[in-house]
């Protein structure tokens, strides 16, 4: 493991170290003639040589042919936007598989299958980071936030540890020690710097820095609704990432297929940062999807109601599609089964499987056909006077493709659905919002964690003494409550919600935890943060606060930076004593 950032793994473009090419501005003005864009020159006369080179390189570095083509075809498709409710149908039965409704035989040998994988190099997971923490109010990328546990970790260090225990794992069950999984970390123009220097300072969380590859996705302009593209400042243009879709073109442009190629990646599992519960390659996933030898897949679960906000995973026209609520009737999204559930039940989370095999053919026969997506934004923009000014309400277009775009071209799909309290719980707003704060995405995790020690033999009691109730989950209310909103709320209003932190270390999902739970009464918080097997296996007692959940002793660390390494159990008794 290194420290340095030539040690890392992340694709550069070529640099060039000569001096910056002399500018043909006739001819990049009768390029932008051509183009109708001729307005991105307006300030050229007021600008210093400097600006003139940078803005000059910024146009030349587009296709401008290509971009306006993008534009006139997105907004096209916008406008013969039409209902696809007599094009839909439900997923088959014979390619939906679901936790609640397989076998504990089926799910072992799924789990085996993934961990089998893993252990022989097969298995790689790609992070789609290109956000930043904007909504969160912080302004570095959203993999660097903490949310509040006892540890303090952020996102990033929960999905490293995640890894690491993967990678144990799968020694322990096949016997095969040594499997690596290759993290692919797919960055935006603002997140990459941050987001290396962050893995850098934390020695990569424990990771090998030569299994760790950042690359970046690309950028396009953004237009006005007139199609002009918005200039930011007179020597600049405005631009934003091309969307999570994006990864098919970098993954090409950065040479990221060839790198999985020499490193015996055969299966990647592709996620959003943002999702608290995330399990890292899960195995079981990993596993059903290669027992079906399925080149596609695409995690899921189940919609809480009829006209819950969320992309649906059905076929459209025969092909597989991620359906968004606007798309459908309210007469569609309330069609029920013959077993009384929602026929579109099968809602998308931003959790896939591709085999390598199917991200090859996606990127050389179909990554031009996937479409871009209108996105109506604020986007900042230079004045008459060549001032930036930031509007308060959408003023542009940015042009975007996302991930599940590539469903269509699938020869054999893959459908699994698993429990929303266990896997699914998103981070995308600050607190006081309705739903997906820091506080939800916290008390979400607390409560997995909760029901894994209770599922060892654990039990949570209050000074008392007296048993406390698991925190309300959203699955287990009332439907209409089910949409991580109002059971959200109800997290958030339930007097001293359990706090419990079981670090990725200790435990992947929580297998292994009966040697340090099983017989014991805890009084919350609970926080088991550190490698199976070390000196913090037994109980110890730590100074904490019940009522935030946070221990009084704690490293300092910059945006929840990485909490302190030693074990620690909360106080624990014997279930006899009470």
């Amino acid at each position: 493991m290194g420290s340095s950032q030539s040690s890392l793994n992340f694709s550069e473009k070529p640099v060039d170290a000569h001096q910056p090419a002399a500018m043909d501005v006739e001819r990049l003005r009768a390029d932008l003639k051509e183009a109708g864009q001729e307005h991105l020159l307006q300030f050229w006369p007021s600008l210093e040589p400097e600006q003139r080179q940078a803005l000059y390189e910024d146009i030349t570095s587009m296709d401008l042919q290509e971009v306006n083509a993008f534009y006139r075809r997105t907004l096209d498709e916008a406008e013969d936007q039409e209902k696809l409710d007599d094009r839909l149908k439900p997923v088959p039965a014979e390619v939906f598989g679901s936790v609640v409704r397989s076998s504990a035989e089926q799910l072992e040998a799924y789990r085996r299958t993934g961990l089998e994988a893993v252990s022989r190099g097969e298995v790689g997971v790609l992070l789609l980071a290109g956000g930043q923490g904007t909504r969160l109010g912080v302004s570095y990328p959203k993999g660097m936030y903490n949310v509040g546990l006892p540890s303090s970790k952020t996102l990033y260090q929960l999905q490293s540890e995640g890894v690491r225990r993967l990678q144990q794992l799968a020694g322990e069950v096949t016997g095969r020690a040594g499997g690596t999984v290759t993290w692919y970390v797919m960055t935006s123009e603002s997140t990459k710097e941050p987001t290396v220097r962050f893995f850098e300072q934390h020695e990569y969380f424990g990771l090998s820095a030569d299994d760790l590859v950042f690359f970046e996705q690309g950028t396009l302009p953004c237009f006005g609704f007139d199609g002009k593209i918005i200039l930011e400042s007179p020597s600049r243009v405005a631009r934003a990432p091309d969307g999570n879709g994006g990864l098919y073109r970098a993954l090409e442009r950065e040479n990221m297929l060839r790198d999985m190629e020499r490193r015996g990646v055969k299966y990647l599992h592709v996620y959003c940062v943002d999702n608290i519960l995330v399990k890292m390659a899960d195995p079981v996933f990993m596993g059903y999807c290669i027992s079906r030898g399925a080149d596609c897949g695409a995690k899921v679960v189940e919609k809480a109601f009829p006209t819950e906000a969320v992309g649906v995973v059905c076929q459209v026209d025969d092909h597989y599609q991620v359906v968004e609520y606007s798309e459908i009737t309210l007469k569609t999204a309330q069609k029920r089964s013959a077993d009384g559930r929602l026929a579109f039940s099968a809602g998308s989370i931003c959790n896939h499987f591709f085999t390598l095999d199917f991200l090859k053919y996606v990127v050389s026969e179909h990554e031009s056909e996937l479409l871009h997506h209108v996105a109506k934004k604020k986007i900042p923009h230079v004045d008459s006077d060549g001032q930036t000014q930031k509007p308060d309400k959408p003023n542009g277009i940015k042009l975007e493709k996302f991930v599940f775009d590539v469903f269509q071209f699938s020869k054999n799909f893959a459908v699994w659905e698993v429990l929303r309290e266990d896997e699914f719980s998103p981070l995308k707003n600050a607190d006081g919002a309705e739903k997906d704060t820091p506080t939800t995405a916290r008390l979400a995790l607390c409560s997995l964690h909760q029901r894994y020690v209770l599922a060892a033999g654990g039990q949570f009691v209050d000074d008392d003494g007296r048993p406390i109730p698991l925190i309300p989950s959203p699955a287990t209310g009332k439907p209409e409550e089910a949409n991580n909103n109002k059971g959200q709320q109800a997290w958030v209003r339930w007097e001293d919600p359990v706090i419990c932190e079981i670090s990725p270390l200790v435990s992947y999902a929580g297998e292994g935890l009966e040697p340090l739970v099983a017989g014991r009464r805890f009084v919350p918080p609970l926080l088991l943060n550190g490698p199976a097997g070390g000196q913090g296996d037994q109980p110890q007692r730590t100074d904490t606060s019940r009522r935030t959940g946070r221990p009084a002793r704690r490293e300092r660390t910059l945006a929840g930076e990485r909490a302190a390494s030693e074990p620690v159990i909360a106080a624990a008794e014997p279930l006899s004593r009470h």
